[in-house]
């Protein structure tokens, strides 16, 4: 079965995220700078997405 566009969004959202929290040092100020969003934004989507950083270093992989 396909996958729903809203699922793989989000998927491609998360990844884009803990690639930017990995390349800023998990600095989330500059990692929303980075990705255009604020930093209350990107504190939401990390807690929405769960990604800690064992998540960071799945990504590293």
């Amino acid at each position: 079965m396909m996958e729903s566009l809203k699922k793989k969004l989000q998927e491609l959202e998360k990844e884009e995220i803990a690639n930017a929290l990995k390349e800023c040092g998990w600095i989330m100020a500059r990692a929303a700078r980075k990705l255009g969003i604020t930093e209350r934004m990107i504190g939401y989507k990390i807690k929405k997405y769960g990604i800690g950083k064992e998540e960071l270093e799945a990504v590293k992989r």
